[in-house]
This record gives C-alpha cells, sequence and structure tokens, in this order.
C-alpha cells in the first residue's frame, strides 16, 4: 500500500504530465517549457523539478500516453467492423482521425525531431511502429486467410504508413484538399486501394 506521500507525490506527476499532454495537444512542442508546463499544473516550476530532469522527460512520457490513447480510440472505433479488410480500413482510418483531432500530437510525432527529447533512443520507434501495431491481427489474420501473402502484407504495411502520413503532412499542414470531406474521401480511396486483393 503506497504512504500518502507516495500518493501525493503521483498525484502531483500526474498533474505536470497532464499539463504537458494539453500543451501538446493545442499549441504543440514549441509551447512546451518547464515554466509553462508548471503554471498550467498550478505550481511553481521549481516544484516540477522535484518530479522530473526537465521537460524533454515529460514529453517523452507523453508520447507513450499518446500512443495508448491512439491505441483506445482505434479500437473503439473498429471493434464492430468485420474482421480483415474492413477492420483494417476501420483502424487506419480512426488512427488517422485520432491526428486530425490532435495535429499538435500529429507534429510531435511526425514533424519534430524526436532524437532532441528522446534519451533513450526508442522513441522514433515507438511513433513508427504505432500503425503496424494497430493492424498487427488483421493483417495475420488475413495472411491465414490467405486473403495476402506474407510478402504482400509486408509492402502494404509500409505502403500504408508512408501514404498516411502523407496524407496527414498535407492536410494538417498545407491544408491539401482544401476540405474535411475531401481528406476523407481521398484518404478512404487511398486505403481501398492498398487493400485490394491481387487478381
Amino acid at each position: 500500500m503506497l504512504s500518502k506521500k507516495e500518493i501525493q507525490e503521483q498525484r502531483v506527476r500526474g498533474y505536470f504530465i497532464e499539463a504537458t499532454k494539453e500543451l501538446l495537444k493545442s499549441e504543440g512542442l514549441k509551447s512546451v517549457s518547464v515554466r509553462n508546463i508548471a503554471d498550467k499544473a498550478g505550481y511553481s516550476f521549481a516544484t516540477l523539478y522535484n518530479y522530473f530532469k526537465d521537460a524533454k522527460d515529460l514529453v517523452f512520457l507523453c508520447v507513450k500516453d499518446f500512443r495508448e490513447e491512439c491505441s483506445a480510440y482505434t479500437a473503439s472505433k473498429s471493434h464492430s467492423a468485420v474482421a480483415g479488410s474492413r477492420r483494417l480500413k476501420a483502424i487506419i482510418s480512426a488512427y488517422m482521425e485520432y491526428f486530425i483531432q490532435y495535429p499538435g500530437v500529429f507534429d510531435l510525432f511526425f514533424n519534430e525531431k524526436l532524437s532532441e527529447i528522446d534519451r533513450q533512443g526508442n522513441t522514433g520507434g515507438l511513433v513508427t511502429s504505432l500503425l503496424e501495431e494497430l493492424c498487427e491481427a488483421e493483417w495475420q489474420h488475413c495472411i491465414n486467410k490467405k486473403l495476402f501473402s506474407a510478402r504482400e502484407v509486408a509492402q502494404k504495411r509500409a505502403a500504408l504508413l508512408y501514404g498516411t502520413t502523407g496524407l496527414l503532412t498535407l492536410y494538417l499542414n498545407r491544408c491539401y484538399p482544401g476540405s474535411y470531406e475531401a481528406f476523407t474521401k481521398q484518404a478512404g480511396h487511398f486505403i481501398d486501394q492498398q487493400l485490394k486483393q491481387s487478381s
């Protein structure tokens, strides 16, 4: 059982993590500083140093939390879809929706230099493996049902990672295409093309 002091420490750490997540979601990495985090959490910046080495430690923890959030979001949006290609499309579409809702998280994952916040050297892998991990069971289902070969799946995985990242980058950073409706139509067409079986 945790002591009162340990409970208090966990609570304060949680306030700092939530404050960092809010800043990242709304304003992006450029807004994250020890002072801004502390202000948002309602504590002095000196207090933050009692719990974390610096703001980079908090950002790294947020990357992990955002992965979990995205995973939960995609699961909630895709669980009722039929296994295989339909569920893959639902997962990939929900993955893209998550980043549309939180462009600051997309910027953190795909536009910022993660090497600047990553002391352990594995943040890039956490980010780039997310879509693959979300789709893993469905890809395996497709292989088992002989819808796609393992080689085809490897190619489709790569194409979907590059394609979804490119589509999101163009839409979020360059407003291309010009409307959300046009974006979802283009994204849906791209996903359908990738999930099409060879003749």
